[in-house]
């Protein structure tokens, strides 16, 4: 089989590895740091099986332009796409599926509208949530316990300010506390087929969860406190009441959901789906599925997704390697160092993300340089989560660049929590 990944970052690098098992690969554009990247665009190339990988392309509606040309296609049309590319919309189908999630209200930029939105904040307590509805690469949330900065927020997302149009129509939650989950489920329009595995992301750039919100520095798979009874209760409550309010509003949803759940004293809450493998939850995901991914994908594509989908016991850590200034203006263009000594680590595999080469030609891995904010996901594979850990930060000291910048306890928490379970 001939796959064709959609996408350009550590994502589909962490896609294309694994496919590679079984199939032969093309990435576009892809980077200088993935095997098999080509700049030519995915309607030119021939391939059994198109796997998309950003949700920006998700919502501009490419899987269904492929479909159009007759290719078999993994990712959601645009209607499913809006799942993540309007928040708004989300939180009225979860709703109307019957899904825990916080109670909220969604405004405009119409001046009584930004009237209402203030006014509705000062009605909740700490902590206020206020999320752009559009795309704004995960880093579109603000969460705080500061009201001043609550209305702030909603002033500098309604006007433009902050994310563009994508924050001109905002969701503004009520605060849960929490520890956050993450679950994958892959669906072929019909049924919802749950990864048992799952993911705990740290999205803050600081050690502690501290700083702003950003893409995500790192996560960790499996966790101690979730185990696979819980992601089976974690998947009745949301994936099939939503996949079957989807199919009744006629939505032909054929991809993944990838939803995040707050655990709270009153039970599981929905935070939000996403219409794709999270970035970098796919890297602690994908190579774990002990199916040939391949025909997992295609069968879920073409509606025909009937295997259970085995992941290994092993537990993968991924910490992130992000340029200085990320995530409000990271730096570029500085040479990276140590990658190859890094991979030499045992169980360790380091993935591309915002990577280019020096002179913008292609280059060994020597020659690359950052071109992003978030540069490289270190991950680390073992028997649990500290041999996991231990193995990623080993790897990540190898390697180097100016302003180089990483939290230094991503899984921290779930190691040490597995440890205490396995005394």
């Amino acid at each position: 089989m001939r796959v064709c990944v959609v996408g350009q970052g550590g994502r589909e690098h962490a896609f294309a590895s694994v496919l590679r098992r079984t199939a032969d690969v093309v990435v576009t554009p892809g980077n200088p740091g993935i095997e098999g990247s080509v700049a030519t665009p995915p309607t030119e190339i021939d391939a059994d099986l198109f796997v998309i990988g950003p949700e920006g392309l998700l919502a501009d509606g490419l899987a269904d332009r492929l479909r159009a040309g007759g290719r078999l296609v993994f990712g959601p049309g645009a209607d499913g796409a809006a799942l993540e590319s309007s928040k708004a919309w989300m939180k009225e189908v979860v709703s109307a599926a019957g899904v825990p999630t916080a109670a909220y209200a969604t405004f405009d930029s119409d001046p009584a509208e930004r009237r209402a939105a203030h006014a509705y904040l000062e009605t909740l307590p700490p902590p206020y949530v206020i999320k752009t509805s559009g795309l704004a690469a995960g880093k579109g949330v603000l969460v705080t316990d500061e009201l001043a900065q609550a209305h702030a927020d909603v002033d500098a997302k309604l006007d433009g300010t902050a994310f563009g149009d994508a924050g001109r129509r905002i969701v503004i939650e009520e605060g849960m506390r929490g520890p956050e989950v993450s679950l994958f489920a892959l669906c072929d329009g019909r049924s919802a087929v749950l990864l048992p595995t799952a993911v705990r992301d740290h999205k803050r750039v600081g050690d502690g969860d501290t700083g702003p919100n950003t893409g995500g520095m790192g996560c960790v798979s499996p966790l101690a406190d979730v185990d696979r009874a819980a992601c089976a209760e974690l998947a009745a409550l949301a994936f099939e009441p939503t996949l079957a309010e989807l199919t009744r509003r006629g939505v032909d949803y054929r991809g993944v959901l990838y939803a995040g759940f707050m655990l709270t004293l009153d039970g599981p809450r929905l935070l939000e789906f996403n219409v794709r493998f999270g970035d970098p939850e796919a890297q602690v995901t994908l190579p774990r599925i002990e199916n040939d991914l391949a025909l997992l994908l295609a069968g879920a594509a073409a509606g025909e997704l009937t295997d259970q989908i085995r992941v290994s016991e092993d537990a993968m850590v991924c910490v992130v390697c992000a340029a200085e200034g990320y995530p409000a203006a990271p730096r570029t263009g500085d040479v990276i160092a140590g990658l190859e000594g890094a991979r030499e680590v045992p169980g360790v595999t380091v993935f591309c993300a915002g990577v280019g080469a020096a002179d913008g030609q292609a280059a060994p891995p020597e020659s690359l340089v950052t071109a992003g904010g978030r540069v490289l996901n270190v991950c680390g594979r073992g028997p649990d989560v500290a041999v996991a850990r231990d193995r990623a930060y080993e790897a990540v000291r190898h390697i180097s660049w100016p302003g180089m910048t990483y939290r230094t306890d991503i899984a921290a928490a779930a190691a040490a929590a597995a440890a205490v379970l396995n005394r």
